[in-house]
């Protein structure tokens, strides 16, 4: 009895050596912490710019809000970032991810970035590419930043770019970008900066984006901007930008104003905007609306029932009485009209639409002879709901049910989407 208690004693200490041997270092290599931030610090200057979260929430909270979740390694570099960021707000491919899962990958020299779906299958991400390859010099300086395509093959981003090169000038980080012919690109479509220099603050934000010459001496384009400059409150939130020529004072740019002045709400949404022009002078200003406190729509008012219930019965009579003006006024001009139908050819069911222009046509003539109606047409309507700005309607005459969708624009009431069959159900396949 001794002999097999020790045998047993033996054979449990021999099992435990192998797993304290075997499982620490592979654990240890895949500890991770999570952190989770309600939004990305804004970014429209380059790449280069690390990505960094801002409004930092528990994951009780992220479990009822719109989110972000950065993962990182026991080296506290971010291995993953899982998007769960669903509130609308003003976006730039430089400031998103766009895919659901981001991906890092590093070496001693690189970080690779492959972006993910929810089904984890490879997406692109905002600048429509699959991967994005960054590389390093010795003393850990970002020089160098490749994109490919799912053969891992060089590929251009949405805005033409293969491919980012910087260097240090100074106090400037010097960017430049190259398409796939190597020729040099614009720091975007829109905006006329080619050589560019980011001055970036001690916390990493960006503070300035100059424009350069071949020489790296600041340069205006050919609207007079040399440079744009970005400032962050406390939070991390973006609170205001300007454009400014080469002796650093205002100037306007393609869209008219010279400097956005934003505020934020304590969770970090945008709620107002005020933009100025080269004088500093106040140009234009709004507020936008919550998106997390939601507004609903109050009950409409009896003149839009009754206006919805002319529009709808009017698309009959326009066909009945023959007038196209009416037909005209109660169909909107992306109207989509649509019904079943059989391909004979293909022996299936097929759906056929009727465009607005062809319903003008059956105004004019299509009930010429009197006799697509009866004497007397029935036509019957149901308001079955409206909210705010759309409604959805039925409509039933002598020969067709019909569900159609309306839609309030510049103050008026439009059929924007009907579909119908015929009446008579036998008219049908079983």
């Amino acid at each position: 009895m001794k002999n097999t208690q020790q045998n047993n004693l033996f054979l449990i200490t021999s099992f435990l050596l192998l797993a304290v041997l075997h499982f620490p270092k592979s654990s240890a290599q895949h500890t991770t912490t999570e952190q989770y931030f309600r939004h990305m610090r804004y970014n429209h200057v380059s790449p280069h710019v690390r990505i960094h979260g801002i409004h930092e929430i528990n994951q009780q909270e992220a479990q009822r809000t719109s989110h972000y979740v950065f993962k990182y390694n026991e080296k506290k570099q971010l291995i993953e970032i899982i998007n769960y960021h669903y509130h609308d707000q003003r976006k730039h491919p430089l400031a998103t991810i766009g895919a659901h899962k981001t991906v890092f990958e590093y070496t001693n020299s690189e970080e690779t970035r492959i972006f993910f779906d929810k089904k984890g299958n490879r997406m692109t991400n905002d600048r429509e590419v699959y991967k994005e390859v960054y590389q390093y010099d010795k003393n850990g300086f970002i020089n160098a930043l490749d994109f490919y395509d799912l053969n891992d093959d060089p590929m251009e981003s949405n805005w033409k770019i293969a491919n980012y090169r910087w260097s240090k000038n100074k106090k400037m980080v010097v960017e430049k970008r190259y398409d796939l012919q190597s020729k040099p690109v614009n720091i975007s479509p829109y905006f006329e900066f080619g050589i560019t220099g980011i001055l970036y603050r001690k916390d990493g934000s960006p503070k300035a984006n100059y424009n350069l010459n071949e020489k790296l001496e600041v340069q205006e384009n050919s609207i007079g901007i040399a440079s744009y400059e970005d400032t962050y409150d406390e939070y991390g939130n973006h609170v205001r930008y300007s454009y400014h020529n080469a002796k650093g004072e205002l100037t306007k740019n393609q869209w008219n104003f010279a400097a956005n002045n934003q505020e934020f709400d304590d969770k970090g949404y945008l709620i107002k905007g005020a933009m100025f022009d080269e004088n500093n002078e106040l140009i234009h200003k709004r507020n936008f609306p919550s998106v997390t406190r939601i507004r609903m729509a109050s009950p409409v008012s009896k003149k839009d029932s009754i206006e919805i219930s002319e529009k709808a019965l009017g698309y009959l009579i326009a066909l009945q009485e023959l007038k196209p003006d009416l037909m005209k006024e109660v169909f909107h001009k992306d109207l989509a009209k649509r019904t079943m139908g059989f391909d004979r050819e293909k022996q299936k069911e097929v759906i056929r639409e009727t465009s607005y222009e062809q319903m003008i046509e059956f105004a004019k003539s299509w009930n010429k002879s009197g006799t697509k109606f009866p004497p007397k047409p029935s036509n019957k309507i149901k308001i079955l709901d409206i909210y705010n700005r759309i409604a959805t309607v039925k409509l039933i005459s002598d020969n067709w049910v019909e569900y159609l969708h309306l839609v309030k624009t510049n103050d008026q009431w439009q059929i924007i989407n009907l579909l119908w069959q015929h009446k008579n159900v036998d008219r049908y396949p079983n």
